[in-house]
């Protein structure tokens, strides 16, 4: 079976979790595609979904993300993303893959211990927001990061899951154009996306409604077990 047919069906199993929970797509496909591609290339590729993820999302939810408030969020995130970016072109794949394990282990770890039991002052926000955005710009994932730090500030699993989606969607345009600036997206990637991406954007917008059948208890505990879990079979995929 040719890789790109592969990753196209596991891209659509992964971001179908995600736009139902609102994070964990990059998480699943980097844990199972790594066995084909490296690590960089897939965060790379992985703007595409996430991008998709985003839009078809939020276009096709009940509207409560206030734009001053995500406002607020991106312009924090922007901080650690310049960073990020920098940091991005330092370090080796294997440096890289480990690094990317290790924080989101880390982060899975608090999640599933604290389930719904913290809460979170404007100080502790704005730090979370400042490391989801570095996070994004050098791991491709701030899921781990951003939503702890939005579940603990929101009760509402739509909140969570529609600012997550605003979230990283404003944090991957600037990491794409990072990219462009950068000339990182090479023609082996943009291939990638060229073939995968409609039948993506299809079995996404049909596969939104998911969110809707999700009880609050299940949405919590299924996102911190799904970042733990992720986090450790990374340590499993570490390349040579």
């Amino acid at each position: 079976m040719p890789l790109i047919l592969i990753l196209t069906i596991v891209c659509v199993v992964t971001y179908t979790f995600e736009i139902t929970f609102g994070l964990a797509g990059t998480i699943l496909m980097v844990v199972v595609m790594s066995h084909f591609y490296d690590t960089q290339t897939l965060v790379i590729y992985s703007i595409l979904p996430q991008i998709l993820v985003g839009t078809i999302g939020l276009i096709r939810s009940p509207k409560n993300v206030s734009p001053r408030y995500l406002g607020s969020m991106v312009a924090y995130a922007f901080i650690g993303a310049m960073a990020g970016l920098f940091l991005f072109y330092q370090f080796s794949n294997t440096v890289f893959h480990t690094l990317l394990a290790s924080a989101i282990t880390l982060f899975g770890t608090y999640l599933v211990v604290t389930p719904g039991k913290f809460k979170l002052n404007n100080i502790g926000m704005r730090i979370l927001d400042i490391v989801a955005g570095m996070s994004q710009a050098l791991f491709g994932i701030s899921g781990p990061i951003a939503m702890t730090r939005l579940m603990g500030t929101f009760q509402s699993k739509l909140e969570i899951r529609n600012y997550a989606l605003a979230f990283f969607l404003s944090m991957n345009i600037v990491r794409m154009a990072g990219y462009l600036l950068n000339h990182t997206i090479s023609g082996e990637i943009v291939s990638m996306m060229m073939y995968s991406g409609p039948i993506l954007a299809i079995t996404l917008w049909f596969s939104n409604h998911l969110h809707l059948r999700i009880n609050e208890v299940w949405f919590r505990r299924t996102v911190s077990w799904m970042i733990l879990l992720g986090g450790i079979s990374l340590f499993y995929t570490v390349p040579e």
